[in-house]
């Protein structure tokens, strides 16, 4: 071997350059795919944008918290005070100061059920999922407590609202009903300083014509819409929620999860039981014009698409560089097996066509669904690395092998997009499997040889 080294030996013919060739290769085949990559965030991007116009002028997600009973209230201090008077004396006056607040408490029981349908409105060739249907919130108020938490020096104005937080007005379609006890409620917008905004969310108020003196029931029901999800704040002394509809791939989302849920293909129910002692929402507070409390304990149901195109799209160009590898390395056993001398520039288009997979696929998913657009790129790519390599090989049946590499590397990649959860698994025990073969069908090769 050391005789062949150094006498008539040109590195340039030697499968060692080959492989470094392969490898430079590989790197150039980068900058597509990098293209390729930017590609799919820009497209995204777009369809982000798309979805988020559409939501703006149906309502957004729909965030509802409260009903709460906002009471006004005020605060006397009375401080002692010297003052001087003109003629030169010191006189002891008392100042009165006078500080208004809003004494806020929540439901003594709080129901909520919510009741969706949904549709897909799209703009262009980008879609969301909306949903419209009836809200009902009902329970009992019991003031007792919040006016025992008055102290000596603070008293009840009389004035009394029920008020309810919207992160978008646009979500109502009407208030069917609403009633606290025998009054009849009217509902208008407006600011009441109960509930502090959330999301930038918009206060629902009605005054009382009376503060309930002792424990009353209430029951609300709109007609609601919204997009993508819907929350709640748990601000009853005992909270149970119920959300069903005909979506079957939700997402259960914030500080609380469901106690019990049924999913099917098509439509889902989920029921939520939440105490005062498991959240972070006090039961009464004293709410000043400069004073704001935002209640963290959000929690509901995201209108999850069980198939996201672009984030599929975005996982697969992250498997690419795998991908190219193989077919090369395919193509470098093919030429030594077949002893058929070939040139970089029929590898670097072989790699321009796997490269050109991502794009096909990325451009296909966008018209029909992801899984056939994905059938249908791996088929025209294995294809043609088929036909392209039985051209470039001395044995035509060889060049079926090709195809096969390439047919169970798209195999293993839809395998990946389809399993998040243990694709790493998979891409790890694949990517060993891949280098125990070559390092088995190389073990004998002499690297120092020529073709």
């Amino acid at each position: 071997m050391f005789k062949r080294m150094t006498e008539g030996y040109s590195f340039t013919e030697g499968y060692t350059f080959r492989v470094i060739s392969l490898v430079f290769l590989v790197l150039i085949l980068l900058i597509p795919l990098g293209l390729i990559t930017s590609i799919v965030e820009e497209r995204s991007t777009t369809a982000d944008y798309a979805e988020a116009d559409i939501m703006s002028s149906w309502g957004g997600s729909l965030t509802a918290i409260g009903p709460v009973i906002a009471l006004e209230a005020a605060r006397t201090t009375d401080t002692a005070t010297t003052v001087r008077t003109p003629d030169g004396k010191d006189e002891k006056r008392v100042v009165r100061e006078v500080a208004p607040f809003n004494l806020v408490f929540t439901p003594k029981e709080l129901h909520i059920a919510a009741d969706f349908t949904t549709e897909v409105r799209k703009r262009g060739i980008f879609s969301v999922p909306l949903f419209y249907g009836t809200l009902t919130l009902k329970g009992s108020f019991d003031p007792a407590m919040a006016l025992a938490s008055l102290q000596p020096n603070e008293k009840f104005s009389g004035a009394a609202a029920i008020v309810i937080s919207l992160r978008d007005l646009k979500g109502i379609r009407k208030i069917v009903s609403a009633k606290l006890g025998d009054q009849e409620l009217f509902f208008q917008p407006g600011k009441i300083n109960a509930i502090a905004s959330y999301y930038g969310s918009t206060d629902i108020f009605a005054s009382l014509g009376r503060v309930p003196n002792r424990e009353t029931e209430f029951e609300i029901v709109m007609e609601v819409q919204g997009g993508r999800s819907v929350e709640f704040a748990p601000f009853g002394q005992n909270t149970h929620v119920e959300i069903s509809s005909d979506w079957g791939s939700p997402s259960f989302q914030g500080a609380f999860l469901p106690a019990s849920s049924t999913i099917t293909s098509d439509s889902f129910s989920a029921q939520w039981d939440i105490s005062y002692l498991s959240r972070d929402i006090p039961l009464v507070w004293r709410q000043s014009e400069r004073e704001n409390y935002t209640p963290p304990s959000i929690f509901g149901v995201d209108f999850y698409r069980a198939i996201d195109t672009y984030s599929l799209n975005t996982r697969a160009v992250k498997y690419a560089i795998l991908i190219l590898i193989v077919p090369f390395l395919t193509l470098f056993l093919l030429e030594i097996v077949t002893k058929t001398r070939i040139h970089p520039v029929p590898y670097l288009l072989c790699g321009i066509g796997n490269a050109v997979f991502y794009l096909l696929l990325l451009s296909l998913s966008e018209q029909i669904s992801f899984y056939a657009a994905y059938l249908i790129a791996a088929f025209a790519v294995t294809l043609l690395l088929t036909l392209y390599s039985r051209s470039l090989l001395t044995s035509p049946r060889k060049s079926w092998f090709m195809g096969l590499v390439a047919a169970v590397a798209y195999t293993l990649l839809y395998a990946v997009l389809n399993a998040e959860s243990y694709a790493l698994l998979i891409g790890s025990v694949v990517t060993f499997a891949v280098i125990a073969l070559i390092m088995f069908l190389t073990r004998k090769l002499d690297w120092y040889g020529t073709r």
